[in-house]
């Protein structure tokens, strides 16, 4: 019987706090997590349908418009990398409910400006209860944007380091349903060791996979969904 007709055993909520994914085997993508398990999203949940996945009207919505479209704008791929970072261990809807304290507190996202946050400015970004109050999740925005203005001098940009580890040509999986899906590929562990390289945090394969399916870079939308071509860059 697929996972997602399943009760989810105590091992597999464990695998979901650690991981950010649920599934017996870790493939379903990070979209509801822990915080969303109540026993019955299991059972809703269909693995052909892409949609029935985003529970809410507000995962809906970023399912509809933003998961898989091609980002091209440094400022949205830095924002997406900082939250997909502070996703780990959480659930994807917890992190867009609080999206927009954390857009507040670190300047909407702009590298510069969070290269430049002092440690009292992060200090109090950490006494914030509208976002993950997390010591190494906050202090990591800053050292995530240093790097990456080292990468935009080297590249131009953070797009072209990151859309050139493509080539420039989105990756389109064929996926017929969720639990095909990888939680990381060899893409995702190239980008990771050489984000972790440059002193990036929080971008380990799993989660820089997921990073690149938000931005489509890589595009999983399910063969049966029709955002699948409305995403194709």
């Amino acid at each position: 019987m697929p996972a997602a007709n399943q009760a989810a055993a105590p091992a597999e909520v464990a695998a979901l706090r650690d991981s950010g994914r649920y599934g017996r085997d870790g493939t379903i993508p990070n979209k509801v997590g822990a915080d969303d398990f109540d026993g019955g999203i299991l059972a809703i949940a269909n693995p052909h349908d892409c949609r029935s996945w985003y529970v809410t009207d507000e995962l809906l919505a970023y399912h509809d418009h933003e998961w898989g479209y091609p980002v091209h704008d440094d400022q949205r791929l830095f924002q997406m990398l900082c939250l997909e970072g502070a996703s780990v261990g959480l659930s994807w809807r917890t992190i867009l409910h609080k999206r927009p304290a954390y857009r507040r507190l670190f300047h909407d996202f702009d590298i510069d400006a969070c290269a430049a946050m002092p440690d009292e400015e992060l200090e109090r970004a950490l006494g914030d209860p509208a976002i993950v109050r997390s010591r190494p999740k906050v202090f990591a925005v800053r050292s995530n944007a240093q790097a990456a203005q080292d990468i935009r001098r080297e590249f131009g940009s953070l797009d072209a380091y990151l859309w050139g580890s493509v080539d420039g040509r989105q990756v389109v999986g064929a996926w017929q349903s969720m639990d095909q899906i990888p939680t990381q590929t060899e893409l995702s562990r190239k980008v990771s060791a050489d984000l972790r390289r440059r002193g990036m945090l929080f971008v380990g394969p799993v989660i820089t996979y997921s990073f690149l399916q938000a931005v489509g870079i890589v595009n999983d939308h399910l063969l049966s969904c029709d955002r699948r071509e409305a995403c194709m860059d």
